[in-house]
């Protein structure tokens, strides 16, 4: 691992996922968790302030970028939550099936290396009845912008922790094997490539 990723990179990424237009978004979907909760990603708990403590049992965090971790730590303690902090990755989620209420997942999938094969392992530990909550941002439904995050996305994952600007992430859900229930998309404040969002509420298909 080098200096930049190490060092640079944990700070850069929090300064960005806090922006207040991505805030908001974290705010109109986390306190919809409920139970125990599986979130992907949690980075440097970005989404620890906008959990309501009275719905949750408790919570586990995945993020194979274990220096992520201390800032984690550090916002986990000004709250009230139980979290239980894993340095894997959401391909291969260390859980029994069918064993969450809620799986979260913020501003992840664009960096996950395989989000086909962590989604179905998302799927695989959501309990029949539970939820999926996303927030991300993708591929923009413009054919001009579109293009512009193919062309940036090489570069731009180099620089941006493996970031992906043009992945269809209701796609990629139904894919998986999720039904889309709720789903609200537009640009947020920001350069166009960046900024197109899909936030949403998903569930199981049942088993084929």
């Amino acid at each position: 691992m080098g200096l930049y990723n190490r060092y640079i990179l944990p700070h850069v990424l929090d300064c960005a996922c806090g922006l207040p237009a991505v805030e908001r978004e974290r705010a109109r979907l986390v306190p919809q968790a409920r139970g125990r909760v599986l979130e992907i990603g949690i980075g440097t708990g970005r989404n620890l302030p906008h959990y309501n403590p009275a719905n949750v049992d408790t919570i586990v965090g995945l993020d194979p970028a274990a220096e992520m971790h201390p800032r984690a730590r550090r916002r986990l303690s000004e709250t009230r939550l139980s979290v239980s902090l894993m340095a894997v990755s959401a391909e291969q989620i260390p859980a029994e099936d069918d064993h969450f209420d809620t799986v979260l997942v913020t501003y992840s999938l664009c960096s996950i290396p395989d989000p086909s094969l962590a989604l179905r392992e998302m799927r695989r530990v959501l309990k029949p009845n539970g939820t999926m909550l996303f927030c991300e941002h993708g591929r923009s439904p413009e054919a001009k912008v579109a293009r512009w995050q193919q062309r940036l996305t090489p570069a731009w994952r180099h620089i941006a922790g493996g970031c992906h600007l043009d992945r269809n992430v209701p796609e990629l859900l139904t894919d998986a094997g999720f039904s889309i229930d709720t789903l609200d998309a537009g640009y947020i404040q920001g350069p166009k490539p960046l900024t197109w969002h899909f936030r949403g509420l998903a569930s199981k298909h049942p088993a084929k």
